[in-house]
């Protein structure tokens, strides 16, 4: 992982927002999985691994106020804050996930397409150990992850694949598989990307 900051640097400088294959105009999967979790407004939400996401914006619109955003990437968020004004409810943390230290804990933690980075059991279990360390009980976690039959790379790297069953069996008995969807997504270059979503909450 050592190596990752540099890499997702070099891609979030060398490209526009539109020109990565994840890009979403609006993340409406994302945001019906949180509307599905039932949390008002005041709910604490991270989004992990979010490049230079939309979802922020969103998730402002529809009157959150307590959102963190981390990445490793500091570019990928510079390019997310300057779309928003400077005194929008935001924290914004670049960090590895693996060994960051959650300073609050949070009612949401939303994950499109970074733990499927992890192919690595001990990296698994160390971002595992933080998404508990820092959802309450009762929280809830999104996770979306290249499906069984999805892209098996992503930006060169290879990615850990999952279903219903195999993400509901990485994350353990502490947490009880709410909603699983599949998601088909098509990048701004027109190729189809297959997904899995999955709701959990937190036992």
């Amino acid at each position: 992982m050592a190596e990752e900051p540099s890499r997702w640097e070099n891609v979030y400088q060398s490209k526009e927002e539109a020109e990565t294959s994840w890009y979403e105009d609006r993340p409406q999967v994302s945001l019906d999985l949180i509307a599905a979790t039932g949390v008002t407004i005041d709910a604490a939400i991270i989004d992990v691994g979010a490049g230079a996401s939309r979802l922020v914006d969103c998730l402002l619109e529809q009157g959150f106020r307590r959102i963190t955003v981390l990445d490793l990437s500091g570019t990928a968020l510079a390019k997310a804050r300057a779309r928003l004004s400077d005194d929008v409810p935001v924290d914004w943390v670049v960090a590895n996930v693996l060994d960051w230290q959650p300073s609050v804990h949070f009612d949401v933690w939303h994950d499109r397409a970074a733990f499927h980075f992890l192919t690595d059991a001990p990296d698994q279990d160390a971002y595992l150990r933080v998404m508990d360390q820092a959802l309450v009980p009762g929280g809830h976690a999104i996770i979306g992850t290249f499906a069984p039959d999805g892209p098996e790379k992503c930006s060169g790297l290879p990615v850990a694949r999952y279903d219903a069953t195999l993400l509901a069996e990485r994350l353990g008995p502490g947490y009880r598989l709410i909603q699983s969807l599949m998601h088909d997504h098509v990048t701004p270059w027109g190729s189809v990307q297959r997904f899995h979503f999955g709701l959990f909450r937190k036992i």
